[in-house]
């Protein structure tokens, strides 16, 4: 079936459905919904048999639904309407919840309903980009499919939202939230401000007043410490602050000034000189048994012969610190007498590589950006040349750019289902994390050229079979925890495992190039990106972190581009429409160096 989807973003559950599509034999394309004009024109070109909205903010032009169907999926169950959905099911503590394929009428989420899924919501509050990254993405693909078949049975009739049954309590009308609805004061307790800050994470955020600094409040967490006045700050750690609530604290992770054109940074980032005097809380050492009121961003433990260093960095970016803790606790589970190590992100991102939002908002952009890339470039060199243990990268969650190239050093790379790469650059940076060493010796040179130039994202099960993964888990995060003990514990048989490290050191010896080049070369590439901008990387990243929308939709994601491609083979073509980001980008295999 030829499927267009029409999407406001081509965000993470609109990549996991354009993926499963593709992966289905459909032929697929994208659109932006950047206007109405363009739309309309788009359609018009693609002609789809079908229209799917997986995240759609816009009203669908008359002159398209009227003559294509087009259904539209909504984050919400039976009977809820409005822009807002998951913030007020968070807001107010709703046990269920679900997400409705209805077809697109003049009325908003009034048409015709195609296909639901419900399911519980947890006990504690989710961030909003967590729920919708798991149990609404998940309900959203199952409704996708259900659609597809539905569309291709000519006697299928929808039923009418008058007539569907209503399966989640609470859903209704609603408007959107504004601000309003999202206050909260420092006074009340931390249950109910967590609930107000985690359900508008990661947009809006909610506004509130810190140290003096008016801001949009995101990344909440519980804190342990009790007894200081409410609104006040007890401490700070790893970029977080400790903010003082009516009954306990709040950890605050990020935070968005809200002055014009503020940027979201990690809090003590954006509260600078306010922090004067404001102790570091201490949270000791890295294999300290876990405290979940210590704010810690990278933990380690140790189950019998296998290390686990667990990392979860907000929306997967890297900033130098962020690098820097992450290097110290690898060296530290690196020099313990375990035979595995398992590297874990978190579940709503592995890795997204480096903090644009932080390098956006630096005094000196050019030297904040070098700093980034060296930093994670240390952690990249310290998993490929581990020859103490057998390193797993146990990929949790999605990952994008250097955010996938991070863990290929590594001797098993375990993905959990469902979750997207994105292998490749698209930012007017060519790129390091030694990703010219470890790319195509993961997948070959022609295949790493590819992904590289399609810039396309791919599926754990596409990245299997290109041997970009070694492993796929479960989707269900506990599931895959529990797949991956086993997995780890297999790798830790003693025979097994010292057989594999002897092959490593071995294969480390052997290579003729010492990282050191590689890594020069990438470097080298990246010094005229950073400081000379001759990729446009300066007017991209500042698009990134001010959410300024394309203009139109880029062509790599049209039909077009696709013609001739069919199941889950991704595109070949080079995007003649990627401006000088592509076009001046060296292949990849002339960067490897042939000779000494």
């Amino acid at each position: 079936m030829r499927i267009l989807l029409l999407v406001s973003a081509f965000n993470g559950l609109s990549q996991r459905v354009w993926c499963a599509l593709r992966e289905a034999g459909h032929e697929v394309g994208v659109q932006l919904a950047s206007s109405a004009a363009e739309i309309v024109e788009g359609v018009q070109a693609a002609n789809p048999d079908l229209i799917i909205c997986p995240f759609l903010k816009e009203r669908v032009p008359a002159r398209v639904w009227q003559h294509w169907r087009t259904i539209v999926i909504h984050p919400g169950p039976v009977g809820d309407r409005g822009p807002s959905s998951l913030d007020w099911a968070i807001s107010e503590g709703a046990p269920a919840w679900g997400v409705t394929a209805l077809q697109a009428v003049e009325e908003l989420d009034a048409g015709p309903i195609w296909a639901t899924r419900t399911f519980p919501m947890p006990a504690a509050p989710p961030r909003k980009s967590a729920l919708y990254t798991g149990p609404v993405s998940d309900a959203a693909l199952e409704c996708v499919f259900e659609v597809v078949a539905k569309a291709a049975d000519p006697d299928f009739t929808p039923i009418s939202a008058e007539n569907a049954p209503t399966e989640a309590p609470g859903a209704r009308s609603r408007p959107p939230m504004r601000q309003a609805d999202r206050a909260f004061d420092w006074s009340e307790p931390s249950e109910a401000i967590l609930r107000r800050i985690r359900a508008a994470d990661g947009s809006p955020g909610v506004r509130t007043e810190i140290a003096g600094l008016e801001a949009y409040a995101y990344d909440a967490h519980p804190g342990g410490a009790r007894g200081g006045r409410p609104g006040t700050i007890m401490s700070r750690r790893q970029g977080a602050v400790l903010v003082a609530t009516g009954d306990g604290s709040l950890w605050i992770g990020h935070l968005r000034p809200a002055e014009e054109d503020g940027i979201k940074l990690p809090a003590t980032t954006a509260l600078g000189a306010r922090l004067h005097g404001v102790p570091q809380s201490q949270a000791g050492p890295v294999d300290d048994p876990e405290n979940p009121y210590a704010y810690r961003q990278v933990r380690y433990r140790r189950t019998g012969a296998v290390g686990w260093l667990t990392f979860d960095f907000y929306n997967g970016a890297m900033a130098p610190g962020h690098s820097r803790r992450l290097l110290a606790g690898l060296r530290h589970a690196a020099a313990q007498d375990t035979r595995v190590l398992v590297l874990r992100g978190g579940t709503e991102a592995f890795s997204n590589g480096i903090h644009l939002n932080v390098i956006e908002g630096s005094a000196d952009p050019s030297g904040a950006c070098w700093a980034a890339i060296r930093a994670i470039n240390e952690v990249c060199r310290e998993i490929i040349t581990c020859t103490r243990q057998v390193v797993v990268a146990a990929y949790a969650g999605s990952a994008g750019a250097g955010g996938v190239m991070l863990g290929l050093g590594a001797d098993i790379i375990a993905a959990r289902d469902g979750i997207v790469l994105n292998p490749y650059y698209d930012i007017g940076l060519f790129g390091s994390e030694l990703h010219t060493f470890t790319l195509p010796r993961r997948v070959g040179a022609d295949t790493a050229q590819r992904l590289i130039d399609d810039r396309l994202p791919i599926s754990a099960q596409e990245a299997a079979r290109m041997g970009l993964v070694d492993e796929i888990g479960p989707r269900h995060p506990e599931a895959y925890g529990q797949w991956l003990s086993a997995l780890a514990g297999h790798h830790s048989e003693l025979p097994s495992a010292r057989k594999r490290r002897a092959a490593k050191a071995r294969r480390l010896a052997a290579e003729r190039i010492p990282l050191d080049v590689y890594e020069t070369r990438e470097l080298a590439e990246m010094s005229r990106d950073i400081y000379t901008d001759r990729s446009g990387f300066a007017g991209a990243r500042r698009a990134f972190v001010r959410k300024i929308r394309p203009s139109g939709t880029p062509r790599h994601l049209l039909f077009a581009a696709n013609a001739g491609t069919t199941g889950s083979q991704p595109v070949r073509q080079r995007n003649t429409n990627a401006g000088p980001a592509l076009d001046r980008r060296p292949a990849l295999r002339p960067a490897i160096p042939v000779s000494a």
